[in-house]
This record gives structure tokens, C-alpha cells and sequence, in this order.
């Protein structure tokens, strides 16, 4: 097993004193078989005490609240993780689209993440659908056939899209980024009734240059029965193996954000993302993105989950 060094600063700066800023994270690491944590560190300005709960998706999510005037927030998280080697010779198993079908319609969450969301530009999914005879091969087969296609037909483009940008958009311009390219992916696989879903995380340094290593990622994870949940990176073409540490799981990306929260006051705020990979031979890769927020917030709550986001995007842009 691979073992990384993982260190993730959010970092909030306030030209004026804000107060009552209520917060929640999903910073913590998934434990499974491919993902054994050693050491995990978590400080945020203040100390304040973090209410741990686990989500619908089985995130681990903490809760906290900074009462008292501030004008900086800072969440520090420090990972030391091992993952296991990808397996090349890994058998998947050939399992039909009737005999998924009747296995989603008996787990309630399982039908939720195989149902597509509804977009003007159904017509041409269904199109590539076809053109790829999707519905012939196997589960894995088909999921691989779209993982490819995402990878080959969409342009790797920094600076075109937003958090906002929607599926329609992106197949008009055939063009974004890591969470782009998962969100067309996830969208053809639900369209085949194929249970999938949205996953954050990192890719630590690899010597084949994948995009995005180093820095926050987002990639899909398909049902497969006999096996469970696949990962498949459109971004990079790849089977999720070796490289990948998952932090969370949603439906899609606002539902793994890793910070996100609200606050009162009258202030500019000034973000900055801070992100190092690194061996334990001591090589690390490191990455910063400062992102001026020329939003000024009104007295009241103020959501500052979407420019957490778009700061995550530029990070992962930078890195290509």
C-alpha cells in the first residue's frame, strides 16, 4: 500500500469583524478496504467543538459555530493515509442491464442514484447512448465505453465553466473541468439506469502525470453488483485505483462540498485553499489558490458555500 501525507488549509479572510459564522465540513477521509487512515488532525480557529454525524450518503460530516467577532477563519486538516495497490488483473463481472434493474427496484437509495436529472438536451445522451450500442454490453463494459467517451469528445478546458454550469451547457460547448466531465458521466450512466455517483477527493502524485494530482478532484463511482461501487475518473480515463483518496459522496458535487456554512456581518472576504501530497520519503507536491471575493455580504446570513466551490475549481484548473 501507497502511504500519503495529506494537508488541507481553508483559509477566510474578513476585511471587518464577522460573527456567528455556523459551519459544516466534510473534510474527513472514507475508511474502507482500499482506505486505511493512520493519523487525522482537524484545528479550526477558536477550538471550537465539532459535532460529528454521518449523512444519507454515509459522509462523515462535522458541524461547528464560531460565535465571538472574527476576521479570519481557518480550517486545518492534516491526513496520513494508505491506499492499496491498484489491481490490473481484477476481474469484473458481467451482469446485464435486467439483472441491475431488478436489484435497484428493491434498495431505495440505489434507485435515487440511477435516476438522471432532467435536461433539455436529453435527445443527444440518448444519441451517444446509441452510438456507443451502451445497451449490449455489460454493466462494466458500457460504463467503461462512457468513461472513454467523456475523455475523448469533451475538450479539458480551464475557465469555461462555473459551479453553476449545468449538464446542458457543458454538452453545448463540449468543454470543462474535472467536475464537468463527471456530471456528463454520471448523467449517460443514470440514463442506462445505472446506479452512480458524484466523488471528492484527491489524486496523489503519480509519475504518469495525471491531470488534477496534488490537488482537490472529483471523479464517479457506478454500481456494479457482485462487486460494489466502481470509480471511474473521465477526467484522466482511468479506473479508480492506486491513486485516488475519497473524501465524500453525493448525488453531486454541493452534495460532498467540503466546507460550507453562513455568518453574519458586513465584510469582503478573501479565500485561500492551501493543498500538499507527499510521500513518506518526504517528496510533496503542493498547491495554493488565492481567490479575492468581491461579494459584499449583507447584515444577515450570508451563504458562502459557492465561492468555497469556485475556488475549488480554479485549484483543480491550475493544476492542468
Amino acid at each position: 500500500m501507497a502511504v500519503f501525507n495529506i494537508h488541507h488549509i481553508t483559509h477566510y479572510e474578513y476585511d471587518r469583524p464577522v460573527k456567528e459564522s455556523v459551519n459544516q465540513i466534510r473534510i474527513f477521509p472514507v475508511e474502507d478496504s482500499n482506505q486505511q487512515v493512520t493519523a487525522f488532525e482537524l484545528a479550526i480557529t477558536g477550538k471550537p467543538k465539532v459535532d460529528i454525524f454521518t449523512d444519507y450518503f454515509g459522509n462523515k460530516v462535522g458541524d461547528f459555530t464560531v460565535l465571538v467577532p472574527h476576521t479570519s477563519l481557518s480550517i486545518d486538516s492534516r491526513l496520513t493515509i494508505s491506499i492499496a495497490d491498484a489491481n490490473p488483473s481484477l476481474q469484473y463481472p458481467e451482469v446485464s442491464f435486467q439483472q441491475l434493474s431488478q436489484l435497484v427496484q428493491h434498495d431505495v437509495q440505489l434507485l435515487g442514484l440511477a435516476h438522471p436529472e432532467r435536461i433539455e438536451h436529453q435527445q443527444q445522451i440518448d444519441q451517444i447512448i446509441a452510438d456507443l450500442n451502451a445497451t449490449q454490453l455489460s454493466i462494466h463494459e458500457a460504463a467503461m465505453a462512457c468513461n472513454t467517451y467523456v475523455f475523448q469528445q469533451f475538450q479539458y478546458q480551464k475557465g469555461i465553466t462555473t459551479i453553476q454550469t449545468t449538464v446542458d451547457e457543458i454538452l453545448s460547448h463540449r468543454s470543462g473541468v474535472c467536475q464537468d466531465f463527471a456530471h456528463v458521466l454520471l448523467q449517460m450512466l443514470r440514463t442506462l439506469g445505472v446506479p452512480a455517483r458524484y466523488v471528492s477527493g484527491y489524486i496523489c502524485p503519480n509519475k504518469s502525470g495525471l491531470r488534477g494530482e496534488g490537488a482537490t478532484h472529483a471523479w464517479i463511482e457506478y454500481y456494479l453488483p457482485q462487486m460494489g461501487w466502481v470509480g471511474l475518473d473521465p477526467t484522466n480515463n482511468i479506473i479508480v485505483q492506486g491513486r485516488h483518496v475519497k473524501l465524500g459522496t453525493g448525488y453531486s458535487f454541493t452534495d460532498c462540498s467540503p466546507v460550507k456554512g453562513t455568518f453574519k456581518g458586513i465584510a469582503k472576504q478573501t479565500l485561500s485553499i492551501f493543498v500538499s501530497v507527499g510521500y513518506e520519503d518526504g517528496h510533496r507536491f503542493e498547491d495554493r489558490n488565492n481567490v479575492q471575493m468581491q461579494l459584499q455580504t449583507a447584515e444577515g446570513t450570508e451563504a458562502w458555500q459557492a465561492e468555497y466551490l469556485a475556488a475549488l475549481q480554479q485549484q483543480q484548473q491550475q493544476q492542468q
